[in-house]
C-alpha cells in the first residue's frame, strides 16, 4: 500500500523538479547570451552571421547568388523541420485517441501496469500527452517564423543598390536564426517529456542528462573574441606576405614585390 502511493506520487516530485531544471537552465542560458554573448555559442553563430551579412551588402552583386543559395538551404531545413513537428503532432494526436479507445481493455491496462512506471490515472496521461504536444506545436510556430524571416531576408539582399539598411538585414538574419534555436529547444524538451511516459524517474534522469549535454553544446571554455570583416584580413594578410616572402627567397627571384603588413593596413 505504501509502495504503490509512493510510486503514485513520484509524478508530482520528479516530473516538476526535472521541468524547473530545464526552465531555470534556459533562464540561466538567455541571460547569458544577452549580457556576456562571447561565452555562448549562439552568441558566437550571431556574431558570424553579422560578418555574413556584411560581406554579402558589401559585395551585393558578386555575391547574391551565394547570399540567397544560403538563404535557401535554411529555409528548406526549416521547412522540412515544420513539416516534421506538424507529422509529429498529428501522430501524438492520434496516439491519444487510440488510448482513449483501448483504456477500458482489461489486456489493454495489464500491459500497461507491467511496461509503465508511476501514476497511470486518466489526467496524467492527457498531461503527458498535451505536454508533448505543445512542444511540437511550439516548434512548428517557431519554424514557420524562422521561414519566414529568411524569405524576407532573401527579398532584401537580391535587390542591389535599394538603400536597405545594414542593420535591418542583420536584425531579419539573427531573428530567424533565434526562431531555429527556438525550435531545436523545443525538441530537446520533447525528449524528457516523451520518457515521462514511462515513468517519471526516467524523465528526471533524462532532463539532468539534457542539461549537461546542452551545456557542453552552448558554452565555450574560453570566450570567443569579437570578429569582423576587417580583423579577419589583417589576420590573414601576415601569413600571406610570410608565404610570399619564403617563395621569393627560395627562387632567388628578385623583381616580386610585396608589401608588408604595415603597408597594407
Amino acid at each position: 500500500m505504501f509502495w504503490s502511493e509512493l510510486v503514485e506520487n513520484l509524478d508530482l516530485v520528479l516530473v516538476p523538479t526535472g521541468i524547473l531544471f530545464m526552465v531555470t537552465y534556459h533562464v540561466y542560458l538567455a541571460y547569458r547570451i544577452i549580457k556576456y554573448p562571447e561565452t555562448t555559442v549562439i552568441g558566437f553563430e550571431n556574431s558570424n552571421k553579422r560578418v555574413w551579412v556584411q560581406q554579402m551588402i558589401k559585395d551585393v552583386p558578386q555575391y547574391t547568388s551565394l547570399a540567397l543559395q544560403v538563404v535557401s538551404s535554411n529555409i528548406s531545413a526549416a521547412v522540412y523541420l515544420a513539416s516534421l513537428s506538424l507529422t509529429i503532432s498529428s501522430l501524438i494526436g492520434t496516439l491519444v485517441a487510440f488510448a482513449e479507445a483501448n483504456r477500458s481493455s482489461a489486456t489493454s491496462n495489464q500491459l500497461v501496469n507491467e511496461i509503465f512506471f508511476g501514476n497511470k490515472s486518466s489526467l496524467t496521461s492527457s498531461i503527458k500527452y498535451a505536454s508533448l504536444l505543445l512542444c511540437f506545436l511550439v516548434a512548428f510556430i517557431s519554424y514557420v517564423q524562422c521561414t519566414r524571416y529568411y524569405i524576407h531576408v532573401s527579398f532584401l539582399i537580391s535587390t542591389p543598390n535599394s538603400g536597405v539598411p545594414e542593420d535591418y538585414v542583420e536584425r531579419a538574419v539573427i531573428r530567424g536564426s533565434n526562431f531555429w534555436s527556438l525550435g531545436i529547444r523545443a525538441y530537446y524538451f520533447a525528449f524528457p517529456l516523451l520518457l515521462w511516459i514511462t515513468g517519471p524517474i526516467a524523465m528526471f534522469v533524462c532532463s539532468l542528462g539534457m542539461i549537461s549535454f546542452l551545456y557542453f553544446l552552448d558554452f565555450t571554455a574560453n570566450p570567443i573574441p569579437a570578429f569582423g570583416i576587417k580583423s579577419t584580413s589583417k589576420r590573414l594578410r601576415e601569413p600571406v606576405y610570410d608565404i610570399g616572402r619564403a617563395i621569393e627567397s627560395s627562387s632567388g627571384r628578385k623583381h616580386v614585390i610585396l608589401h608588408s603588413p604595415v603597408e597594407l593596413r
